[in-house]
């Protein structure tokens, strides 16, 4: 089972000195970030869609075999509400197609508010698939959905993201899980939001082990598995990132990681 286990985001100021030596200017830290971790979670694009020529640079900017995750608008998930979706699918598919093979999973991450409604689920799911296979793209597109209201916990909601071949994203907060561990789909998506251990935002060996038990159990080796540590304040998800595929390694699964950094 490769596990790619990386951040939401790499620009943080707080992470010189603990991701990036004094020395390394802020323009280069995407190249320092990509010659330690495979794949990273591009947490910017849900506040401003860049163009095409930014997704293009940052493909240039990183190695063979690197994985950027792109999270969608929050025009189309917050403001539209998933609601005529084709032209935001469009737009930020049309924008992220310029990573080319660099492109990894988009995550749809629904505003907790969000009652459950399948129909508009299930036509932003086929819009993906409709851009994604159109011949000025054709690019490979993987949707995971964070999904952050209880009311979408149903047998149909499952059904129809197992039928789009979507991941439910995982997610934790303080060691627990917030959503139903269902298997969707033939890879994976996890996002550690803040650990409980000291500290604060980190996590503990214990919650740590837990989770790569969780993985190893759900997906079987050769099933692709992404990881996100999004607490980010004071370095923490660098520190629980090395951690986990630390732990991950022990475990006998491969890291793509670890094997970049060359330990």
């Amino acid at each position: 089972m490769p596990v790619l286990v990386g951040t939401s985001g790499w620009q943080y100021r707080d992470w010189r000195g603990v991701l990036y030596p004094p020395g390394v200017p802020q323009r280069g830290w995407l190249e320092y970030y990509a010659g330690r971790y495979a794949t990273v979670e591009n947490n910017g694009t849900f506040y401003r869609l860049p163009r095409p020529q930014t997704f293009g640079d940052w493909r240039a900017r990183t190695p063979d075999g690197f994985v950027m995750a792109v999270k969608a608008s929050r025009y189309l998930t917050h403001v539209r509400r998933l609601r005529d979706p084709a032209e935001p699918v469009e737009r930020l598919l049309g924008a992220a197609a310029a990573l080319g093979d660099r492109l990894g999973p988009v995550l749809l991450q629904l505003p907790p508010d969000f009652r459950a409604d399948p129909g508009a689920l299930d036509r932003c799911l086929a819009e993906f698939s409709r851009v994604a296979a159109a011949p000025e793209l054709r690019v490979r597109v993987r949707v995971a959905v964070e999904l952050r209201h209880d009311s979408w916990w149903t047998g149909e909601v499952r059904e129809l993201l197992t039928r789009h071949g979507a991941a439910l994203s995982w997610a934790d907060r303080l060691g627990r899980p917030l959503a139903p561990l269902w298997r969707t789909a033939d890879w994976g998506y996890l996002r550690l939001h803040e650990g409980a251990a000291e500290p604060w935002p980190r996590y503990g060996g214990q919650a740590l082990r837990s989770w790569v038990g969780r993985l190893a159990d759900t997906w079987p080796d050769g099933a692709d598995v992404f990881v996100y540590f999004n607490n980010d304040q004071g370095g923490a998800a660098v520190h629980d990132a090395d951690a986990f595929s630390s732990i991950v390694r022990q475990a006998g699964r491969t890291t793509p990681d670890l094997e970049r950094a060359g330990s």
